[in-house]
């Protein structure tokens, strides 16, 4: 490599040395509280970007660039960057309600007052205020779950692959468990259902085909070695046309027979009928208890609207032999989750009260007129924003349950489309991003689209500025 010629060593020259730079930015008011540490951090950092761009000739700096003070003041801007929380609130403008990469549902102002309540200090988490004694994590919530879903008992762990692993270990652990092809399902970031099973020690019988799976397959596969049959809800797809599946009631039916445990995997899970916000195609939790499934599990952060967690419910019998498990301990869950969960739970005693208060509840079953008055509220706070360029339309569209819920469920609500003369819809959705806080939204025929269902009433003027913001 060549040396730096004459005029990229005097850029070289003029780079501020690290102590001095760290007296200079940690003078300047906006660096009071960062830790002498992080500036270190960042002006090595600064400082290196410098050095690189002066000895590549890409865009080097001038030697206004270089003076104490600007570098000081990148210094601190980078010290900020480092400093600000990696996991940060976002506006979900998606239209997508159970947004897995978001976070999925958000939490009631009960389940966060019940976080904060239970987390600020001590809490009873495994103690028996009234005799004094040690109890257990799971009695906070185990006759809430019993009550709201007609079992006899109740086990909650950290999310629902957990419940299912920790089922098939504690039940089936080198025995075999008969399953619908047509269910064995992949779950998000790539999790499919048999490798879980291979992970349980549990060993998998297929039955039947993708889209046709009778009675008598299950008859047929039942054995000595069988552990359990176990039957997937489809919540992140559907098989239509030609198909045949046996119902739950069915199942049960046949396992009384051979005297073999029924377990169903709901995934989302559902404690309401949803057919009161037209989005059919989901039953309870209780009407799986009540047709005679020994074992349901499903997820705490999807269609229930909590926290994540994966629930248990069934026979005392079976519960008690999945929390006496060794894994049991390891997939708990802590006294966070437990007091939002348990605070959701509670709203369920009135489902009205559900409907109104659990966030994801509230938006899926939104009017579309209440979210197209929330539309054209936004679009009017743009245009007074005065944003430059944009021009904007409230559009009707389609929103998503997302959270592989209600896959085939098309919710109708109103967007507000946002264009631009110069701007492509990507560029767009890139500055809406680097927002604070960041702005996610959906492209759809190169048009940035701002679906109001899930934005919330209080989210409005911080989307308007941020819209505004475009030059």
């Amino acid at each position: 490599m060549n040396p730096p010629d004459e005029k990229r060593q005097a850029l070289l020259r003029l780079i501020p040395q690290v102590n001095e730079l760290l007296d200079a930015a940690g003078a300047e008011p906006e660096a009071v509280d960062v830790p002498r540490l992080v500036l270190a951090r960042a002006a090595r950092s600064v400082l290196e970007d410098f050095r690189q761009a002066i000895l590549s000739g890409d865009r080097p700096p001038t030697q206004d660039d270089l003076a104490l003070g600007a570098v000081a003041k990148r210094v601190i801007a980078e010290a900020g960057r480092m400093m600000r929380p990696a996991l940060r609130q976002v506006i979900n403008a998606t239209g997508v309600v159970l947004h897995t990469n978001l976070g999925r549902s958000p939490l009631s102002e009960a389940a966060l007052d019940a976080v904060r309540m239970t987390s600020q200090g001590y809490c009873n988490l495994e103690y028996r205020i009234e005799g004094g004694v040690r109890g257990s994590r799971q009695e906070h919530l185990e006759s809430l779950l019993c009550w709201l879903t007609g079992s006899e008992a109740a086990f909650v762990v950290n999310n629902n692959a957990a419940a299912v692993l920790l089922v098939l270990a504690g039940l089936a652990r080198g025995r075999e468990v008969i399953v619908s092809r047509g269910q064995l399902v992949e779950i998000g970031d790539s999790f499919r259902l048999p490798d879980i099973m291979h992970q349980s020690g549990a060993v998998l019988v297929e039955v039947g085909t993708t889209n046709r799976t009778r009675a008598s397959d299950y008859v047929n596969a039942v054995g000595p070695d069988t552990a359990m049959i176990m039957t997937i809800h489809q919540s992140n797809f559907r098989i239509v046309g030609y198909t045949e599946d046996v119902p739950l009631a069915e199942l049960v039916a046949l396992g009384s027979q051979h005297f073999v445990p029924v377990v169903e995997d709901m995934g989302s899970g559902c404690l309401l009928d949803l057919d009161r916000a037209g989005l059919g195609g989901e039953h309870t939790a209780r009407s799986s208890i009540e047709a005679g499934a020994d074992l349901v599990t499903f997820s705490g952060d999807k269609l229930l609207g909590g926290p994540q967690a994966g629930i248990i419910v069934g026979s005392e019998e079976y519960v008690e032999s999945v929390r006496r498990h060794p894994l049991a301990r390891a997939l708990r869950v802590d006294k966070m989750t437990i007091a939002a969960l348990e605070a959701t739970l509670h709203a369920y005693l009135d489902p009205d009260m559900a409907w109104t208060q659990l966030p994801a509840l509230r938006m899926l079953s939104e009017s579309v007129e209440t979210v197209r008055a929330r539309a054209s509220h936004l679009k009017r706070a743009i245009d007074r924003a005065g944003a430059g360029g944009i021009s904007t339309e409230v559009v009707s569209e389609l929103s998503r349950a997302g959270g592989g819920s209600l896959p085939t469920a098309e919710i109708p609500t109103a967007c507000v489309k946002l264009s631009h003369p110069t701007l492509s819809a990507g560029a767009i959705e890139e500055i809406l991003r680097a927002c604070e806080p960041a702005v996610l939204a959906r492209i759809k025929d190169e048009s940035v689209l701002l679906d109001a269902r899930t934005i919330a009433d209080t989210e409005v003027p911080a989307l308007a500025r941020a819209v505004a913001a475009f030059e």
